[in-house]
């Protein structure tokens, strides 16, 4: 098969930048080692483990490619506020949308809800052809682009190939991409938990000796009082933690979060991901893009991960569209570089704020925890800086594509 484009993983970052291309004129194939089939949804159902913290910016990119009614229609969880204290100290400062006359600063949404809703627009518009199935075992450079080989032996080829199959994404190896890479030498534990008190639309985030844990709100037909929880540990703290019986972690997580909700109630089945921070040191060649996860994973600190990933998808399909009107080739390097150039260094910078808020939560100097509970105080009493930070966090500044701008 021949196509203009392939795209390899139909997770959320690769079906949004399929979507944004709709009425491009670029035959669009979009391969994924899943099998692409939509699951009925029970809106009374237990919560997926994984979740998003979904921007303002993010929002109207979903709005724009069709996915968001389908999001809204299955399960959102808005906040417009966010709590944030040091464990360790008296610092503690909070964000409100109201700041910036924002409704609310996002949305938690399971990132099987927002997949489920994506595919379901890719399905109804039909403005690329899905590949169920498919797991990538070659890539090899060919005359006139790229060769793709599937483990069921299909082959697939095209000028451009986007990688947007995840962290551990087989065209970035194929390709023999370089990355930047470290491991945080902590693990996060995720599941969703019903509290005493009801989360009241807000997102805390508390600092322990061991790491950051977030308790993000969700809601199941009007209960507003269960949430998501973000439980970053060492190594050895978080296998200890999962060798817990639930009674036992519940009340692990009650204390370690202060019982700000009251106690913990009810604990759903936990997961444990290991926590490793990757950058690839280019993001496209001549003929292949990378973009989401295949870049760049973050650590989950402030849940931007999905949110850089779907301004990549954004950015990629303006860059790509812009060149196809100018009548130049998408595959071109040059054309390609144009996205690096603006995606770059923005999840650099944001990478970087990242990692310095990690490193500076996690010492025990007692300079720099004296510095850190300061700094909370101080940025709490200046109304301007927090003004900033939820701009920030609502994603709606810098060099926005088209798709997230008002």
């Amino acid at each position: 098969m021949q196509a203009d484009l392939i795209i390899v993983g139909a997770g959320m970052v690769g079906s949004t930048l399929a979507l944004a291309l709709e009425g491009s004129g670029l035959k669009v194939a979009i391969a994924d080692a899943g099998p692409l089939t939509l699951a009925p949804f029970d809106a009374q159902g237990a919560f997926e483990p994984r979740v998003s913290a979904l921007s303002a910016a993010s929002q109207r990119i979903l709005e724009r490619v069709g996915a968001w009614p389908g999001i809204a229609a299955r399960r959102a969880s808005p906040y417009g506020d966010m709590r944030v204290w040091d464990g360790s100290g008296t610092g503690q400062i909070h964000f409100s949308a109201a700041t910036v006359h924002a409704e609310v600063l996002g949305h938690i949404v399971e990132n099987r809800v927002v997949q489920d809703a994506l595919l379901e627009a890719l399905q109804a518009r039909g403005t690329a052809e899905l590949i169920a199935d498919a797991r990538l075992e070659q890539l090899h450079e060919v005359e006139d682009g790229w060769q793709l080989t599937f483990s069921d032996g299909r082959q697939l080829r095209a000028p451009l190939v986007v990688a947007a199959d995840g962290a551990n994404s087989a065209v970035r190896r194929l390709a023999g991409c370089e990355t930047r890479e470290w491991d945080y030498f902590h693990h996060a534990i995720v599941t969703s938990v019903r509290c005493a008190e009801a989360h009241q639309r807000t997102a805390w985030q508390r600092f322990t000796d061991n790491g950051p844990l977030a308790f993000l709100p969700l809601q199941r037909d009007g209960d507003e009082h269960w949430c998501s929880i973000v439980w970053s540990a060492t190594e050895d703290e978080a296998r200890r933690l999962m060798a817990l019986d639930d009674e036992t972690f519940r009340a692990a997580l009650g204390r370690a979060f202060e019982q700000r909700l009251g106690e913990v109630q009810e604990v759903d089945p936990r997961l444990c991901i290991p926590l490793r921070q990757r950058h690839a040191k280019r993001y496209v060649r001549a003929g292949l893009a990378l973009i989401g996860d295949a870049a760049h994973t973050i650590h989950p600190l402030a849940g931007q991960g999905v949110n850089l990933g779907l301004l990549d998808a954004a950015v990629l399909a303006e860059v790509l569209q812009a060149a196809l009107a100018r009548g130049e080739r998408p595959a071109d390097l040059r054309v390609l570089s144009r996205f690096e150039r603006r995606r770059m260094p923005h999840n650099l910078t944001m990478m970087a704020a990242m990692e310095g808020f990690e490193r500076l939560f996690q010492t025990d100097q007692l300079p720099l925890r004296w510095l850190r509970n300061a700094g909370l105080k101080s940025a709490e009493a200046l109304p301007e800086v927090k003004a900033l930070f939820v701009r920030q966090a609502l994603g709606l500044s810098g060099d926005l594509p088209q798709l997230a701008r008002c």
